[in-house]
C-alpha cells in the first residue's frame, strides 16, 4: 500500500477537497418541509442533487442559449460520451480487501454499501477523483478505519472537513458506539452527507453545516476533534482545538512529514493550548505503511483571535452594528444540521 494522502482528487492531497482554508462562509440549509416537496423518495435516486445544481449551476451554465459554441457543446458530448457507467465503475471498486474484512468485521456489508456511494454518486458530484474507485478500499476507507483503534469507547467526535465523510462516516461505520458529528460548510458535500447517512442508516451521526471557527461555541466540547485536510498542522490545531473539550484530543492525520510538522509548529500549537504532540502509528500490522496521526492534547481552553468579541461600533457610524446585533452580516448560530436519526431529517438552528 502506498503512502496515505489526504485529499480525494486524482491529483493528489487537497486537490478536490483543498481543506478548511478554502472554505466559503456558510448559509442555513431549508428545513425537511422545503426539502421534501423537491426531494424523492430514494436519496440517491437521481445523478445529481438540487442543492448541488442551485449552489454549483448557475457558475456552470451560460447565461443564455446564445452563449453555448458548437465547439462546448461537441466537447461537452465527448465528455459525456467517456464517462464511465456505474457498473464499470463497480467492477473497477472490486470485492473489499481482506484487510476490510479484518477491519469492518459484521459492518463488512454497510462499508461496502458506503465504498459503493462514493464510486458513484461520490464520483458523479465531484466529490471523489474518477480515477479513485479502483483505489477507495485501501487509500481511503481502511486508511481512516484503523484510526477507530484509538478512539475512547463511547466519544463524542467532531469530523472537521467532513467532505464525502472522510473519516468521519468510516468511523461511524466500523464503531458504531462513536457519536459523531460531521462539519462540512459546501452545501454540495453537507447533501450528500445527509443523504448518506439516511441510506446507511446511521443513528449515530449528525451532520453540522458551517466552518469549524464559525460553529466553534455552539456545538459542545468533544471527547476527540479529527480531520484529515491538507493543511499545515498549526492550522489544523487553531481549527479543530477550540471544538474540543478540555482533557479531549486532537487526531489528525498526517503523512511522513508529521515529525517535522510537530518541531516547526510546537510552539504554536502550546499557544492554542495543546499539550506535546505525538505521533500514533495506527492499523500496524494490518496495513503498510501504518496511518499516521498526530495526537494533541487539549490542555487548556484559548479563544482564537479571530472568535473573540469585537466591541460594537456606535450606532451614529455609517455601517455600524446595532445594540441587538441586526446590523451584522448573519446571526450567530445560524447554521444548519441534520439530526443523526438515520432518516435525514434537517432543521435550522
Amino acid at each position: 500500500m502506498t503512502e496515505p494522502r489526504y485529499g480525494a482528487g486524482d491529483s493528489g492531497p487537497g486537490v478536490a477537497s483543498p481543506g478548511p482554508e478554502s472554505f466559503p462562509a456558510f448559509f442555513p440549509e431549508t428545513s425537511s418541509s422545503e426539502a421534501s416537496s423537491s426531494s424523492p423518495k430514494s436519496p440517491f435516486s437521481r445523478r445529481t442533487s438540487p442543492a448541488a445544481a442551485s449552489s454549483e449551476g448557475a457558475a456552470r451554465r451560460p447565461a443564455s442559449a446564445e452563449d453555448v459554441s458548437p465547439e462546448s457543446t461537441a466537447a461537452s458530448a465527448v465528455t459525456a460520451s467517456q464517462s464511465p457507467s456505474p457498473e464499470s465503475v463497480l467492477l473497477e471498486l472490486g470485492e473489499p480487501p481482506a484487510t476490510a474484512v479484518a477491519l469492518f468485521g459484521e459492518r463488512l456489508a454497510l462499508a461496502s454499501r458506503y465504498a459503493e456511494l462514493l464510486a458513484t454518486e461520490g464520483v458523479v458530484r465531484g466529490l471523489i477523483g474518477p480515477r479513485e474507485a479502483p483505489r477507495l478500499w485501501e487509500r481511503h476507507l481502511v486508511n481512516c478505519g484503523v484510526m477507530s483503534e484509538i478512539f475512547p469507547l463511547g466519544a463524542s467526535v467532531i469530523d472537521v472537513g467532513s467532505g464525502a465523510g472522510l473519516p468521519g462516516i468510516v468511523l461511524a461505520v466500523a464503531r458504531p458506539d462513536l457519536v459523531i458529528t460531521l462539519v462540512e460548510p459546501l452545501a454540495r458535500r453537507t447533501v450528500f452527507l445527509e443523504e448518506a447517512v439516511t441510506t446507511l442508516g446511521l443513528d449515530n451521526v449528525t451532520v453540522v453545516r458551517g466552518r469549524a471557527e464559525e460553529v466553534a461555541g455552539h456545538l459542545p466540547g468533544a471527547d476527540v476533534v479529527t480531520a484529515r485536510a491538507v493543511a499545515a498542522l498549526d492550522k489544523l490545531a487553531g481549527w479543530c482545538l477550540p471544538l474540543a473539550a478540555v482533557g479531549g484530543r486532537l487526531l489528525a492525520m498526517k503523512g511522513s512529514s508529521a515529525a517535522d510538522e510537530i518541531a516547526e509548529h510546537a510552539e504554536a500549537i502550546s499557544a492554542l493550548g495543546g499539550g506535546e504532540p505525538a505521533i500514533r502509528l495506527c492499523g500496524t500490522g494490518l496495513i503498510e505503511p501504518p496511518t499516521t496521526v498526530v495526537e494533541i492534547v487539549k490542555e487548556r481552553h484559548v479563544v482564537p483571535d479571530r472568535q473573540r468579541p469585537t466591541p460594537a461600533r456606535s450606532a451614529g457610524k455609517r455601517g455600524g452594528r446595532s445594540s441587538d446585533g441586526r446590523g451584522g452580516s448573519g446571526a450567530s448560530g445560524a447554521w444548519g444540521t441534520s439530526r443523526g436519526d438515520g432518516r435525514g431529517r434537517t432543521r435550522r438552528s
